[in-house]
């Protein structure tokens, strides 16, 4: 069984690394896919985050890395993944997260929505929260996976 673990990774945490790594457990493969929405304004571009993403798994066979452009379930439709893995981490996540899963529902039934909550002690950390310690010129390598070094900005 595949599932996919769709984001924007702005930048990929160790709060991401841990839900991939717990959602090996329950899959054979996870497609780790990063979102390239020309909307949206990242700080880092869709090759360095895909790039922290491989470095995140070099040793690990069975995450793939990929990007998309279009909705989640199309993905999923197009390459043939049945689950969407999605990390909530409070009431806010959830009713947002919750929403999105019922209307993919709608659009894609055969694809289903696995919610997993973070690992104690990665509740708190998000990318945003990340970006904004980039920001202000803070060291943020207890946030990022093991030997993670992010490109400057």
């Amino acid at each position: 069984m595949k599932a996919l673990f769709p984001g924007s990774f702005d930048p990929f945490t160790i709060g991401h690394e841990a839900l991939v790594r717990r959602s090996l457990k329950m899959f054979d493969e996870i497609v780790v896919a990063v979102g390239d929405n020309k909307q949206k304004h990242t700080m880092f571009s869709l090759e360095e985050r895909m790039a922290v993403v491989r470095a995140a798994f070099k040793d690990e066979c069975r995450v793939k890395v990929d990007s998309y452009q279009d909705l989640t379930v199309d993905y999923c439709k197009k390459n043939d993944i049945q689950y969407i893995v999605r990390g909530v981490r409070n009431e806010v996540d959830f009713r947002y997260e919750s929403d999105l899963a019922r209307i993919n529902s709608m659009l894609a039934p055969q694809v289903e929505t696995i919610f997993l909550l973070p690992d104690k002690g990665t509740e708190l950390i998000s990318s945003s929260l990340v970006r904004e310690l980039i920001q202000f010129g803070k060291d943020c390598s207890q946030f990022l996976p093991q030997g993670i070094v992010l490109p400057k900005h």
